[in-house]
């Protein structure tokens, strides 16, 4: 029996559990569209392709599931493209299915087709940042190039694949036996873990450390592995730092959770794991801002410390720091394992007390430090305050995207996190642009959890068309706009280093140019307040989170940068005998 390419490619996806397909339309993809009719799985459209890869990695990443992107050929993709390489260097899967140039106008240079140095050749723009790219030659081809990107999208290190579609292929009939061949093949495959002498190494050296410490990152979340990291370190009362993309793998709360490192890491953080003889890195990559530029004044002393490093993926380990024990391998298995010889070694579990109320105290000092900037009724207001009172308002298990500026560095610095994967933020791309879209594919993976977007005017002001798809698809997220008139935190940077703010800072006449974002959402149909005074925004909050519509707060926010214990060697660049960070623009 013969069917349509695109038919049967909605009824794999179909097979495969996938429920929402997100995209936009061109002649390239409308055959696969059109099979869309009469499936259970929704499209969901949106206004530009980069809106739809972020709202696709927020969906992967809220869901714990791969997600599947639709692009046209040519500026689709290309539009696409930010949003696929943001997913790809955090490490999430998705597989992009684009339409391409039809197979039979190869070398023709056909409508829209990218073509300067070589022929139907567009899927080489994402070469560099998806695991692999396939174009699909023949329609017999294609049952197993498709179930290969997925399987690949989804093992080892995670990440994005492209599957670029002739589009008269699409429309081509193939032997229904082909994707039948393909079902039998497992959907999942088994991970990669350590043996018990591995494991018994690795307890024993941390427990005859003189000061071990457990750095942790966004591999945790990925491998679903945090109730296994808690059990470890609640029994064995080891310190726990973490990277921005670790941040609420263990909640800030528990009693040995330190706190970010790095850059927009506190000096009580940074000194912990500078000090630290033996330092366990898990799911962590050590990436640049949160190992202070890897130069050992500020956040790592390797070698003088030791390392011991666990990843999926083996590339990363020994990149930026040589590990003294380097384990490839999934971190769920692993932390089992871990577990498991912890508990036969020390059945009652180890016990440092002198640490817990050392870190007890640290937060308390810290709080106490940014009170005052908490209870400031100034106007526009302290991000602090802010920050604050989005987390007064929040249930625990509140699902918080961000953006790029104070957004992310203070949410990572100040704004406690409780439950494991509940902050979505753009790590090792930092993505303009990447919060306010992808709230929206959080709020479509878990629709019974709250979902803010902590955003500054700068990342909103680049697409507010996500709007049209909030309200389209009835996806009530409530979006805090950090409007300080600015792209914020290059502005301190310009100010701090060149003593001005050309290119910066918004302005007409020279005066601040500030859009009313709340307008712009009611004009979408959308909720849509602006804050007039620090005492309004906590009520207007509380109204959005409880209205169950998407709702705008435009909150005015003064240019004050996030307070920094460590260092980017940006600085060094710019001011190579100063010691200057960032200062205020206000």
């Amino acid at each position: 029996m013969k069917d349509l390419i695109s038919h049967q490619l909605v009824k794999y996806l179909e097979d495969r559990g996938v429920t929402h397909l997100f995209g936009l339309c061109g002649h390239t993809n409308i055959a696969v569209l059109s099979a869309l009719e009469k499936s259970s799985i929704k499209f969901i459209n949106t206004r530009h392709e980069q809106v739809a890869a972020h709202i696709a990695d927020g969906y992967a990443r809220a869901g714990k599931q791969t997600a599947v992107l639709l692009s046209h050929l040519g500026p689709g993709l290309t539009n696409a493209s930010t949003g696929v390489a943001n997913a790809a260097l955090d490490s999430i899967p998705m597989v992009v299915i684009a339409g391409d140039v039809p197979s039979h106008y190869y070398g023709k240079h056909p409508h829209q087709e990218i073509n300067l140095h070589a022929d139907a050749s567009q899927s080489e723009i994402y070469r560099p940042f998806c695991k692999r790219v396939w174009r699909v030659e023949r329609p017999d081809l294609f049952p197993e190039i498709i179930e290969k990107a997925f399987q690949l999208a989804e093992s080892g290190r995670p990440g994005p694949v492209l599957v670029s579609v002739p589009m008269d292929i699409f429309s081509m009939e193939v032997d229904v036996a082909l994707f039948d061949r393909v079902k039998p093949h497992t959907r999942k495959l088994r991970k990669p873990s350590i043996d018990e002498q591995t494991a018994t190494q690795i307890i024993e050296t941390l427990v005859n450390a003189k000061s071990p410490l457990l750095y942790v990152g966004g591999g945790v979340v990925l491998a679903d592995a945090a109730e296994e990291l808690k059990e470890f370190v609640t029994r064995m009362s080891f310190p726990v730092a973490h990277s921005l993309m670790g941040k609420g793998v263990l909640p800030d709360d528990h009693p040995f959770t330190l706190g970010m490192t790095g850059f927009w890491g506190t000096k009580f953080v940074n000194g912990k794991c500078r000090d630290a003889d033996y330092v366990f890195g898990l799911g962590t990559r050590f990436a640049e801002a949160d190992c202070s530029s890897w130069e050992s004044e500020y956040t790592f002393n390797f070698p003088g410390s030791k390392l011991i490093h666990i990843d999926i993926d083996p590339s990363e380990i020994g990149r930026n720091y040589p590990a003294e024990i380097g384990v490839v391998a999934d971190l769920k298995q692993a932390l089992v394992v871990l577990n498991r010889v912890a508990k036969k070694l020390y059945p009652e579990g180890r016990r440092n007390d002198t640490l817990k109320e050392e870190i007890a105290a640290y937060r308390k000092d810290f709080v106490a430090g940014n009170q005052k900037h908490v209870v400031n009724d100034a106007f526009p207001m302290r991000p602090e305050r802010i920050l604050a009172a989005v987390r007064e308002v929040l249930p625990r298990d509140a699902i918080i995207t961000t953006d790029v500026g104070w957004n992310k560095n203070g949410v990572g610095q100040q704004f406690p996190v409780y439950t494991p994967g509940s902050i979505l933020t753009p790590g090792g791309y930092a993505t303009m642009g990447f919060g306010a879209p992808a709230a929206i594919g959080a709020k479509i993976a878990c629709p019974n959890r709250v979902v803010v977007s902590l955003v500054g005017d700068g990342g909103f002001g680049q697409n507010p068309a996500l709007l049209a798809t909030a309200m389209e698809e009835n996806v009530p997220v409530v979006w805090v706009i950090m409007n300080n008139c600015a792209y914020g935190t290059i502005a301190g940077l310009q100010k701090a280093h060149y003593g001005t703010t050309v290119g910066t800072l918004f302005r007409k006449d020279g005066e601040p140019y500030n859009v009313d974002y709340a307008a712009i959402a009611r004009a979408y149909g959308a909720e849509g307040v602006r804050i007039e005074s620090a005492e309004e925004f906590k009520t207007v909050l509380e109204r959005a989170v409880n209205s169950g519509k998407p709702f705008v707060i435009d909150v005015a926010m003064m240019n004050e940068p996030v307070p920094t214990a460590g260092h980017w060697n940006i600085m060094d660049i710019y001011s190579p005998d100063r010691k200057v960070h960032h200062v205020s623009t206000d």
